[in-house]
């Protein structure tokens, strides 16, 4: 990350019309979420989306703040299917993505084979500042990159757009 670059809290704070997010990992680790899962996998764990004081984290107060001052928030994830059951944890705990203001979608990989993608997870801003996550190959983080390259954020916007316009709504996509 460039020194003096704005956190991802601060991008998101500042962000005014647009953030989108694109995953395309069967796996994560971040920030210990494996132990999240570990849990939900072993006591079947869910949660209860009426009773948001157990499950509201300060990533979904960003969404939130973000959508009420008109922000567009939509994420696309690109899944092996069947998928692992680490997705299928992910899928789980997509509600609160939702009730937060998130538009979440779905994409079977083997759809996105004719789609040009960069190479890595990235979140965009207003169409402009691209936010790239570098993972390890068993998905934990390695680091962020954050950047204004207009090539860069078009590339991304694009591949966005395309992943967006075939993945099948989170309400509607099956398992």
């Amino acid at each position: 990350m460039t020194q003096n670059a704005p956190t991802f809290d601060e991008l998101f704070a500042s962000c005014r019309d647009s953030a989108v997010h694109l995953e395309m990992r069967d796996v994560y680790d971040i920030d210990g979420e494996i132990e999240g899962f570990e849990k939900w996998r072993r006591s079947g764990h869910r949660d209860d989306w009426d009773d948001r004081d157990s499950w509201w984290l300060p990533f979904h107060q960003s969404v939130a703040d973000a959508t009420a001052r008109g922000v567009l928030v939509r994420r696309a994830r690109i899944v092996s299917m069947p998928v692992t059951e680490y997705i299928r944890y992910e899928h789980a705990g997509t509600p609160g993505n939702i009730l937060a203001g998130e538009h979440v979608r779905w994409l079977p990989r083997r759809r996105a084979t004719d789609l040009a993608l960069p190479g890595n997870d990235f979140w965009l801003f207003d169409g402009r500042v691209t936010h790239v996550n570098h993972f390890t190959g068993d998905g934990r983080w390695l680091e962020e990159e954050i950047t204004e390259d207009p090539e860069l954020a078009e590339l991304c916007s694009s591949a966005f757009e395309a992943v967006w316009e075939r993945a099948v709504p989170h309400e509607e996509f099956a398992l």
